[in-house]
Order: C-alpha cells, then sequence, then structure tokens
C-alpha cells in the first residue's frame, strides 16, 4: 500500500509566501504530480477540480496570486502579467520539491503555461494545453465574437439566451469583484456545448462559480496582450493541445494554430464539449490527460 504523502504535497490546503505575497494551493488524487493553472485571469479555481484525473495524478491547484484566498498585490487589480504569474508559478514548483512537473493550463492558465515553458522549462515534464489561443487582441476577440454568433444560432428562441448575449456586451464595463462574478454567472451558459439541455447537471457550478476582477494591464496600465506565434516553434517540452469543438473562448481555430506551431505536439478534440470538457467529458479528458503525463513519467526520468 502506497504511503501518504506528507508536506507541501499532502491532501489538502497550503500556503506559503513568494516575495511577501501569500500563494495558496489544494492538493488532490495520487500519482505523478501534475499543477493545474485555472483561467480568468480572476476565475476562482473550484471550477477546474478534475476528480477522474485526481484518480491517476496528484493535482496541484493554485490559486492564482491576486485570486481567492491567494493575496494580492499592491497595484491590484493591475500588475498581474504573465511574467508574474509564472514567477509564482516557479516558486510553487520548487516549493513542492518535485524535481519536474506537468503543467496543466486552462483558458488563461493555457497563456500562462505556455509562457512559463518557453522561459523556464528546466523543471517542465511536459505541458497540457487545454482551450488556450496563441495570441490575445482584437483577432482572438473577432474569433471568439464569431463563435458567440455561432452558439446563438444554435440556440436561438431558448428563453435564457438574452441573459447570455447581455452579459457578453457588458463585460468590458467591469470594474469589480461583484460585477466580475455576476458577468461569469451570466455567461456561463455559453462555455458549454450544450448548457441547457443538461442543466440540472451544470447548474450548480453556475451558481457557485466566482471571480475576482483582474484588470489585463500591467502595473503600468498597458495591456499585457498575448502573441507566442513567434516563438511556439521553440518549445522544447513536449506538449497536449485539447480543445472543446464548441468552445466559443478559444476554439478549434487557435487549438489547430498551437498543434501547427508547436514541434511533435498532440491535439485531443472533445467533440462534445466547450470550454468546460473536464466537465462535459470527464472520461474522455482524464484519459487524454492521464495518458499523456503517464507517458512522459515513463520516458522522462524524475
Amino acid at each position: 500500500m502506497p504511503t501518504p504523502l506528507t508536506g507541501p504535497l499532502s491532501p489538502g490546503t497550503h500556503t506559503f509566501e513568494v516575495d511577501g505575497v501569500v500563494q495558496r494551493y489544494h492538493v488532490h488524487g495520487t500519482g505523478p504530480v501534475c499543477i493545474a493553472h485555472s483561467g480568468g485571469p480572476g476565475v476562482f479555481w473550484e471550477y477546474l477540480r478534475m476528480p477522474e484525473v485526481e484518480r491517476q495524478l496528484t493535482v496541484v491547484y493554485p490559486e492564482p496570486v491576486g485570486t481567492g484566498g491567494s493575496g494580492r498585490l499592491p497595484s491590484h487589480p493591475h500588475g498581474y502579467t504573465r511574467e508574474l504569474y509564472s514567477r509564482f508559478l516557479d516558486a510553487l514548483v520548487d516549493h513542492l520539491g518535485v524535481p519536474r512537473v506537468h503543467l496543466l493550463g486552462h483558458s488563461h492558465g493555457g497563456f500562462v503555461v505556455q509562457y512559463h515553458a518557453l522561459r523556464r522549462p528546466a523543471r517542465v515534464a511536459g505541458i497540457v494545453l487545454y482551450d488556450s489561443a496563441p495570441i490575445t487582441g482584437p483577432e482572438h476577440g473577432a474569433e471568439a465574437m464569431r463563435m458567440v454568433q455561432e452558439f446563438a444560432v444554435r440556440h436561438a428562441g431558448h428563453p435564457g439566451l438574452p441573459e447570455v448575449l447581455g452579459a457578453l456586451q457588458g463585460v468590458s464595463a467591469i470594474s469589480d469583484d461583484v460585477e466580475m462574478t455576476a458577468a461569469l454567472k451570466g455567461l456561463l451558459p455559453a462555455y458549454f456545448a450544450d448548457y441547457w439541455g443538461r442543466e440540472e447537471e451544470f447548474a450548480p457550478l453556475r451558481a457557485a462559480v466566482a471571480g475576482t476582477h483582474i484588470s489585463g494591464l500591467d502595473e503600468h496600465l498597458v495591456p499585457d496582450l498575448i502573441d507566442d506565434r513567434g516563438q511556439l516553434g521553440a518549445l522544447t517540452v513536449p506538449a497536449l493541445v485539447v480543445a472543446g469543438r464548441y468552445d466559443v473562448v478559444c476554439g478549434m481555430r487557435w487549438a489547430g494554430e498551437l498543434h501547427e506551431l508547436i514541434p511533435q505536439s498532440e491535439l485531443v478534440v472533445l467533440e462534445n464539449s466547450g470550454h468546460f470538457g473536464h466537465l462535459e467529458e470527464p472520461g474522455r479528458f482524464a484519459e487524454a490527460v492521464v495518458g499523456f503525463v503517464t507517458a512522459r513519467e515513463r520516458v522522462v526520468p524524475a
């Protein structure tokens, strides 16, 4: 029988400090270590729980700095750049005491993970870019709007559609945590392939989801825009790209670009999912992630 983990990787909630700022994280599961960085930025981590994955991997869920129970910067809600998140991620790996870990990044967390793997690859055994993209900015926004329009056509006439579209129109005006949480609850049906067809199953998530307002600006109030297309060809760590067929945020166009840009990457498409494949197709999602991680564990020395 395996000896229970103790210390920084023992099951439960932990905290430590990075440059005087509290970093909180949660440990669930058993097996090889995979750090799962949630999205947003600013969405509370709980939505990313992956019980099927936790059956075979030790999943470490950080609460990204500025969000939830982790500390905030003096410049809050500004200053939360990918470089900052990457530094905290590096500190977490160091704190865990594991020579090499796998990293899974969902949505904005994927942006952080690919940035980290490009700049701090030494202790990264592999990365899972889950509903990520190589860019943000106007081009990304235009593609998201196109996917939202497809969502609206698929669900034309549903009484819940006006609330979703109204929440989308208000996103640019978010200025505090209350407005961020309200927007998340309003938008959530668009993040699923068929939320209303499975509403009883997913309604508890909609009721519980919460977030912190993060501006997306650096400490000098400059947008932290992303364009990794010129760098991803130099990525040296194994990569798995996972995407939902109906994802309106980081959809198939971006998954295809990531797969094409990253040398020898693997691509898994969840055919019946939107932005939350770990909830919509948990078995298929776990099969892909666990298979990728355990294959790397067999060939990459600890």
